[in-house]
């Protein structure tokens, strides 16, 4: 069968890393605050931690005792050799992202825990429709500039494929402002967020295009302080490696006692006579 080809362009990818200012990961920061907070409210002191990161000195400088591995194709990681794998800011940069979870299990020991973060599907929603609205009103087509994200069931959905069991997804929103979409756009490149997709044009975008994009911008997502809004969805992946000790769901019909006793409610009885 022949290989699909690949949606991200890992070479650009890594280009726009190498040029991302550290003064400006602010969702890097956002997401580390976010994963302590999760590690506190779990009653478990974590011995063997790694981390999955395309901004390795930033996540290094948070958790030095940890492993830090890049986000590559192929992770770096031994098998059985953690408790913790926290996969920080870069699946939705994957080309195949059931295949990162699923190694990332691999590396656990069983009842080991995983944190994957990743940018959902309302991320840019506001900078994409108003490049597409400018481009095709200009170009008459589109071309693609911000990579597709998935939405949070279907990401959840992620974590039961790689075989993780207990598997929780959550959806943090976060909105920040800008002076201008050019604002907005110059950060993304500083993050190093900046358009990695095989399929982007390869020349410079029309400033025309880039004008009324930002025209389209101001008028439909200004805020009452005259600068505009971007959403960052920031999404959590939960999930623990199978262990025979872990919270098992039980068979169907093996209830000892009925829900509505416990709601304390009467049942009513389906009617199968006209079926």
């Amino acid at each position: 069968m022949e290989k699909m080809p690949d949606l991200i362009d890992r070479a650009a990818l890594a280009r726009n890393r190498a040029r991302a200012d550290a003064d400006a990961l602010f969702l890097q920061g956002a997401v580390a605050d976010e994963v302590e907070e999760r590690l506190n409210e779990v009653n478990r002191t974590f011995q063997s931690m790694a981390i999955v990161t395309g901004f390795r000195d930033f996540w290094a400088a948070r958790y030095p005792e940890a492993v830090i591995v890049p986000d590559d194709e192929t992770l770096p990681l031994q098998p059985k050799a953690h408790d913790l794998v926290v996969h920080a800011m870069c699946l939705h940069w994957a080309n195949d992202p059931v295949g990162q979870l699923v190694q990332c299990r691999h590396a656990l020991q069983p009842d080991g825990l995983l944190l994957a973060t990743c940018l959902g599907g309302q991320t840019l929603q506001e900078l994409r429709a108003a490049l597409a609205e400018a481009e095709v009103a200009i170009t008459g087509g589109l071309s693609p500039r911000i990579a597709p994200m998935g939405e949070i069931r279907d990401l959840g959905a992620l974590l039961q494929r790689a075989g993780f069991a207990l598997p929780v997804a959550d959806s943090m929103p976060m909105t920040a402002s800008y002076a201008h979409a050019f604002h907005l756009m110059h950060d993304l490149r500083k993050m190093g967020e900046g358009n990695a997709l095989t399929g982007r044009i390869k020349h410079s975008t029309r400033r025309n295009v880039l004008t009324e994009a930002a025209s389209i911008y101001a008028s439909n997502f200004s805020n009452d302080d005259g600068r505009v809004d971007a959403t960052f969805e920031i999404i959590t992946l939960t999930g623990w490696a199978p262990s025979d000790d872990q919270p098992q769901p039980l068979r169907p019909g093996s209830a000892k006692a009925r829900l509505a006793d416990a709601l304390g409610t009467f049942e009513m009885p389906l009617d199968r006579s006209k079926d």
